[in-house]
């Protein structure tokens, strides 16, 4: 069994789908294939269902979800299969699981993959990390669980996963920037602060790799642009990092330059105090 969460939500067994059509059992299923080989209880997976209005006929149906997810994991695995489809989802005290390998689900290497990208960056190992962490946003077919009506428990875990892409997304460029790849981050920066217009992190990597690429003008003009926003809607400045990016950019600081500068965690905390 396969199962991917990183985008559409997609099960396979022996190469057929199992993802049903309904909404409520393709919530159980995402949710679980969220937590491989774990138990998750009943409560929990009313609350995702039906949030705190619980129906009186909650236990039931529940239970009838279940059913029809196990027949089809019944059709798709056949007569002949070793075991059947309630032992791959099972029912444990209080709650079910699926019974599988955590790497049968793609959140899991990507978390693996990650963890392996970051070690690597640690150590200063820059190519390395590069590999790692582009494999792992590799695995992204989209927003976490795209077409899956999210109920108040897999919402706060898809918030998770994006948030961690984000992360890992703004790591990866760090890599990129100390291997001296600016140039090739031009438009993919310029994408990603349109996308988050408020993130300073993103805007000083901006900064940075326009400044790298002989483009000064347009490195002053994102902070220029960022600034003016965080004071319209917050009513607040950039922070002490980014005026001081600022500031060494009008001064031409050689430590901007991609051969001299120091090897810091990232390019936000480039000036950090």
């Amino acid at each position: 069994m396969k199962i991917q969460v990183l985008g559409p939500l997609s099960a396979e067994v022996n190469g057929g789908s199992i993802v049903p059509t309904a909404r409520k059992p393709r919530q159980i299923l995402a949710l679980l294939a969220l937590y491989p080989g774990r138990v998750m209880p009943v409560p929990t997976l009313m609350e995702e269902i039906w949030g705190t209005q619980l129906p009186h006929s909650a236990l039931t149906t529940l239970q009838t979800y279940i059913l029809q997810l196990r027949r089809r994991l019944g059709t798709a695995m056949g007569p002949g299969a070793p075991g059947n489809a309630k032992e791959l989802l099972a029912t444990r005290h209080g709650g079910y699981l699926l019974q599988m390998p955590p790497e049968s689900v793609d959140v899991h290497e990507y978390e693996q993959l990650v963890v392996s990208g970051q070690s690597a960056f640690d150590k200063g190992d820059d190519e390395t990390a590069a590999v790692l962490l582009r494999r792992a946003l590799g695995l992204w077919q989209g927003h976490a669980l795209v077409d899956v009506r999210v109920g108040p428990i897999l919402e706060i875990e898809v918030m998770r996963l994006e948030e961690s892409r984000l992360v890992t997304t703004e790591r990866r460029i760090d890599v990129d920037l100390r291997l001296g790849r600016h140039t090739e981050l031009l438009a993919e920066l310029k994408e990603m602060i349109a996308r988050h217009p408020q993130h300073e992190g993103l805007h000083s990597q901006a900064m940075v790799a326009f400044y790298r690429s002989g483009r000064q003008a347009t490195a002053l003009d994102i902070y220029r642009r960022l600034r003016a926003r965080l004071i319209e809607e917050l009513g607040v400045e950039p922070s002490p990092q980014l005026q001081r990016l600022h500031h060494a950019m009008l001064a031409v600081d050689p430590a901007l330059d991609v051969a001299a500068g120091p090897r810091r965690g990232s390019t936000f905390n480039l000036y950090a105090a």
